[in-house]
């Protein structure tokens, strides 16, 4: 029996996202959607499936409603082989309270692994954008002997500061402490100028974390959460091991996109992340066949330019009809349509936006169902932005929320 088949992932699905508003309005923020077809939850999906670990439980909390359509909708695995994914809501079984943090959401749904009796249990996050062959991370957790992996991202050691920062033993891979945004981080032996950032994803053997959940559920003053709770107390008790991300190795990347991750917990970040999706040779590549990223792709036609409307550097989802309108770096979702004399630049647009005549777009983020009347301007006037109601961000990327109104001129 290989070890995937003897593992359970457990994907965190449960935090509000207030750092997305307006796009968390009204939907989690794993159902975010982002590059056009897809949304977040499935690059974590995507990586536990192409590793071959096939039974996955969704843990969610907050506004799930299409979070757990989409998994309903998209994620139908083999039933007659036991593989699943299968979105678990909170269900109050230790009392009458939501998730007090990570570990208590899993604390709370320990009937998983006593049902399924898994060897080994893989914990990620749902709202980070990266490739990775999970399977690679479980074979260096094996050989080790370690209690929990924790996967680990080479960053610039000045801006380690930002994260948990794991400091590995010299010489090996044994963690020797885990640091929440220290002042002063710990440099890599051999590269003293990057640190490792935790990824929030980890492999646990199962009776460790269960040890490890039961023991922190009993500490009143514990904040029962993954990182900050969990993986210090199993770096005490020396059963803590890193895995390098820089060793994933996935069928189909490029030089350029190897190794990339992003979280895009903030717009800022989440606007970054589309910009590195649409260049000629894009930071992150979308287009890898050998490591797909899978989702639920609605059945409309292709994306129709009409009148001379034209696209430069852009993703241009089905559906979409762009009639005399330039679509410059930007990432348009299914079925958005634009009309005559308009521009499109540097923005992200979501499904089923209905662009009016003499529209100027720049960098912005529309989120769906929105209608812009003619002759509105988006995007070019921070301080006109803000009195109409719109979010600008810390960057000057104007956002819409779901179905806002735009004003006319």
């Amino acid at each position: 029996m290989s070890a995937g088949t003897q593992t359970l992932a457990i994907v965190l699905a449960g935090g509000a996202g207030t750092r997305l508003l307006p796009l968390t309005a009204d939907r989690a923020k794993p159902a975010v959607p982002f590059g056009g077809s897809y949304r977040l939850i499935d690059f974590a999906l995507s990586n536990l499936v192409n590793s071959g670990m096939l039974r996955i439980c969704v843990l969610t909390q907050y506004k799930s409603h299409s979070l757990d359509r989409h998994i309903a909708l998209s994620w139908q695995l083999s039933p007659m082989l036991g593989d699943y994914v299968a979105a678990v809501p909170a269900q109050q079984r230790r009392g009458p309270h939501w998730y007090q943090g990570s570990a208590d959401a899993i604390h709370q749904s320990l009937n998983l692994l006593y049902d399924e009796r898994p060897r080994y249990v893989v914990v990620l996050g749902a709202d980070h954008v990266y490739r990775m062959d999970v399977s690679q991370m479980l074979r260096a957790h094996i050989e080790a002997g370690a209690g929990i992996t924790v996967a680990g991202l080479r960053v610039p050691r000045e801006s380690a500061s930002e994260f948990g920062v794991i400091e590995a033993e010299a010489g090996g891979t044994r963690v020797a402490a885990f640091l929440e945004k220290p002042a002063d981080p710990p440099g890599i032996a051999g590269s003293p100028d990057e640190a490792f950032a935790s990824m929030g994803n980890y492999i646990f053997d199962c009776d460790v974390l269960l040890d490890a959940i039961r023991t922190d559920a009993a500490d009143d003053s514990s904040a029962h959460d993954m990182g900050g709770s969990i993986v210090p107390m199993l770096v005490d008790r020396g059963a803590a091991h890193v895995w390098d991300f820089a060793e994933s190795v996935v069928p189909g990347s490029t030089p350029r996109d190897r190794g990339y991750w992003r979280d895009v917990g903030s717009l800022d970040s989440f606007y970054d992340a589309h910009m590195d999706l649409v260049s000629i040779d894009p930071v992150f590549n979308l287009y890898n066949r050998e490591w797909p990223i899978l989702t639920n792709q609605p059945q409309l036609p292709g994306a129709k330019f009409v009148e001379g409307g034209e696209a430069h550097e852009s993703i241009v989802a089905p559906g979409c009809i762009i009639a005399g309108t330039v679509v410059d770096h930007s990432v348009l979702a299914p079925g958005v349509h634009s009309q005559h004399g308009s521009a499109i630049e540097e923005s992200v647009i979501m499904d089923n936006v209905r662009i009016g005549r003499d529209v100027r777009i720049r960098r912005a983020i529309l989120d769906k169902n929105i209608e812009v009347p003619d002759g509105v301007r988006i995007g070019l006037d921070h301080d006109a932005d803000r009195a109409r109601g719109f979010t600008v961000s810390a960057q000057g990327i104007t956002v819409l929320g779901k179905g806002q109104v735009v004003p006319p001129p």
